[in-house]
C-alpha cells in the first residue's frame, strides 16, 4: 500500500500542540499531585554518528514525515484475566486509571488531527504507525475498540452486565481505588480523590474522531498472548476469559511468586498461572459472562484489519494483505514516499513470554526485502526494542524453526546502510540509541505517564548528512483536571493525572532530554 506522498514543506513549521511548546508538570512535592502546563522540552542535536554542519536548516528538504503511536493498551477493565489480583504484592500490577484508556486514545487522536505538519519542517504528515500492544487482554472486544478508535466511531467500553460495573473498583478490597465509595482504600490514603459518578462515566460511550491520516498497524505481545505473556491452549484461555469467574486479589506471597515466574520467563505456557487459578476457584467473584471477551487468533487479528468496514482513512488492511492472511504472517513492507520504504516486523514470540524474537523465515524475508530496496531509504518498525529480543521459545506452529535475537537484527541493519531508523516501543520509556549506521528510537507508551506519541521527520540536509527529527506530543486533553468534569475531555485529562500518580509508577519513563525531542544526524549513504 502506498502512503500519501511527502513533498517539501509548504508552510512554516510550528511547535503548537507539541512538547516543544509545553509539557505536563506536577505541582507540589508529595502526596497526590495535580498536573498543570509546565516548561517545554527543548530539542537536542545528537551527533554521535556524524557531525552537524552549519546552514543545514536553509538547505534541507523533507523525505518523510509521520507519527508513531505505541502501547495504547486499550483495556476491558472487567475482563476475568486481568492481572490486578497481583496488587496484594505488587503496587504496579494494576493501574487506577486504566478504565479511561478509550477516552485517552480519542484525545490523542484529536491531537494528531490538529497538527499542521512536521514541527521541524512543516512537511505534511503522511501516515500514522502504531507499534503494538494496541489491546491489553488479547480480547476480541478490545480489538473492535482499537479499530473503531483509529477509524472513528462510537465505543462503549463496557462488557459483562450492561447496567453496572463488575470489577475491582467496587469490590470492597482495600488494595484498589474505590472512586465512588467512602472506603479508606490504599490509594485514597495516598491522596486519590473520591469522585462520585466516576465508574458510570468511565463506561459511557466515547466518540472517537478517528485519524484523518492513513494508518498502519504492528502487533505486540499483548495483542498476541494471554496477558501479554502466556501461550495458553486457546480453549483454556477462551473458557476463562468468557466465563463467570473473576479472581480479584491474592496474598502478597502468592503474587510475588507468580510475578517472579513471569519476569524470568520460566512459565511460558502458564502452568503456574493455571495452578493459581485452580487453587483460588472458591475465592473468585461471580461476574456476567461475555463472549466478546474471547481471545483473538493471529488470523482473526489479520481478518479484522482487512475487513473493508475497518478501512477508515486507509489503506485497506492497514499494511496487512491477503497474502499475510493466507501465509499466516504478520510482517510487511510499504511505500512511505518516493525514496523511502517502511518495514513492519512481528517480534512477538507465540511460544510465550513478554520479550520477543524473530523466526528464521521472517529474518530471511527481512534480508531479502532490504536487498530488494537497496536504492531506498528504510524505516523499520517493531513492537520490541533490540535488548528485549532475547526470547528463544519455539513457535508452536513452527516447532523446528530457530529464533533470532536483537544483536542479530542490529547486525543485519548495520550491513544495510540505507536503514536510517528502527522505531519501536514495549518498554514504555523514551530511549534513543546510536547504532553506528542507524538510530534505534524507543517511544514511551500512552498508558503509563508520560502518555506520549512521537512525530518523525526525515530530511536530506544536502551536505552529505540526513537528519531525523523526533518530537513528542501529548493528548489534546487539558493539563489541569477538574474532578467534577466527567465529560469525555475531562476524563482524558484525568487519565493523564491518575497515570502520573499511579502507585508503583516509574518517574523515569520520560527518559533523558536526549531521548525526547531531538535532531539525530546520519551520514548520507
Amino acid at each position: 500500500a502506498v502512503g500519501r506522498r511527502v513533498v517539501q514543506a509548504p508552510a512554516a513549521p510550528s511547535t503548537a500542540g507539541t512538547t516543544l511548546e509545553t509539557f505536563s508538570a506536577a505541582q507540589g512535592a508529595t502526596g497526590y499531585r495535580r498536573l498543570a502546563a509546565g516548561p517545554a522540552w527543548t530539542r537536542r542535536v545528537r551527533s554521535e554518528i556524524t557531525g552537524a554542519k552549519g546552514g543545514r536548516e536553509d538547505r534541507r528538504t523533507a523525505l518523510a514525515s509521520f507519527v508513531q503511536l505505541t502501547d495504547l493498551h486499550l483495556t476491558d477493565v472487567q475482563h476475568p484475566m486481568r492481572y490486578e489480583f497481583l496488587r496484594g504484592g505488587r503496587a504496579g500490577a494494576w493501574r487506577p486509571h486504566e478504565a479511561l484508556t478509550i477516552a485517552g486514545v480519542a484525545s490523542l487522536i484529536e491531537r494528531i488531527n490538529g497538527l499542521r505538519g512536521g514541527p521541524a519542517t512543516g512537511a505534511p504528515l503522511s501516515f500514522v504507525m502504531t507499534t503494538g500492544d494496541n489491546t491489553d487482554n488479547n480480547a476480541k472486544i478490545e480489538l473492535e475498540w482499537f479499530l473503531a478508535a483509529m477509524n472513528g466511531g462510537r465505543i462503549t467500553p463496557n462488557t459483562g452486565d450492561p447496567r453496572r460495573y463488575e470489577g475491582v473498583q467496587n469490590s470492597g478490597h482495600k488494595e484498589f481505588w474505590h472512586p465512588e465509595e467512602a472506603l479508606r482504600d490504599a490509594d485514597k490514603k495516598l491522596g486519590f480523590p473520591r469522585i462520585d459518578g466516576f465508574l458510570k462515566a468511565a463506561l459511557r460511550t466515547v466518540n472517537s474522531p478517528g485519524l484523518r491520516l492513513p494508518w498502519y498497524s504492528t502487533i505486540g505481545n499483548h495483542d498476541d498472548l494471554a496477558g501479554g505473556v502466556y501461550s495458553f491452549g486457546h480453549n483454556y484461555y477462551a473458557d476463562f476469559a468468557t466465563g463467570k469467574r473473576k479472581l480479584e486479589i491474592i496474598s502478597a506471597d502468592d503474587a510475588e511468586r507468580l510475578f517472579k515466574g513471569t519476569r524470568v520467563g520460566d512459565d511460558p505456557k502458564g502452568v503456574q498461572m493455571k495452578a493459581l487459578l485452580d487453587a483460588h476457584a472458591k475465592d473468585m467473584r461471580t461476574v456476567t459472562p461475555d463472549e466478546r471477551r474471547a481471545p483473538f487468533t493471529q488470523a482473526e487479528y489479520l481478518a479484522a484489519h482487512l475487513d473493508p468496514a475497518a478501512t477508515g482513512p486507509g489503506p485497506v488492511g492497514h499494511g496487512y494483505t491477503k497474502a499475510n492472511l493466507e501465509q499466516n504472517t504478520l510482517y510487511y513492507s510499504f511505500r512511505v514516499s518516493e525514496n523511502v520504504i517502511g518495514i513492519s516486523l512481528d517480534t512477538t514470540d507465540p511460544g510465550g513470554h513478554y520479550t520477543g524474537s524473530l523466526g528464521t523465515a521472517q529474518l530471511r524475508w527481512l534480508e531479502r526485502t532490504l536487498k530488494a530496496h537497496k536504492d531506498d531509504y528504510v524505516i523499520v518498525f517493531s513492537h520490541h526494542y533490540s535488548r528485549s529480543l532475547d526470547n528463544m521459545n519455539h513457535d508452536p506452529a513452527r516447532p523446528g524453526e530457530a529464533r533470532h535475537g536483537g544483536d542479530e537484527v542490529v547486525a543485519l541493519f548495520q550491513r544495510h546502510p540505507k536503514v536510517l531508523a528502527w522505531i519501536n516501543g514495549h518498554s514504555h520509556k523514551n530511549e534513543i540509541t546510536p547504532r553506528g549506521t542507524f538510530w534505534e528510537i524507543t517511544t514511551a507508551s500512552h498508558v503509563d505517564f508520560p502518555q506520549l506519541a512521537r512525530v518523525f521527520e526525515v530530511v536530506d540536509n544536502h551536505d552529505g548528512t540526513i537528519s531525523l527529527f523526533t518530537t513528542l506530543i501529548e493528548s489534546a486533553a487539558p493539563h489541569r483536571t477538574d474532578f467534577s468534569d466527567l465529560s469525555q475531555t475531562g476524563l482524558a485529562a484525568l487519565y493523564r493525572e491518575l497515570s502520573f500518580n499511579a502507585p508503583g509508577a516509574s518517574q523515569k519513563l520520560a527518559g533523558d532530554a536526549t531521548d525526547r525531542n531531538t535532531e539525530l544526524l546520519l551520514r548520507k549513504p
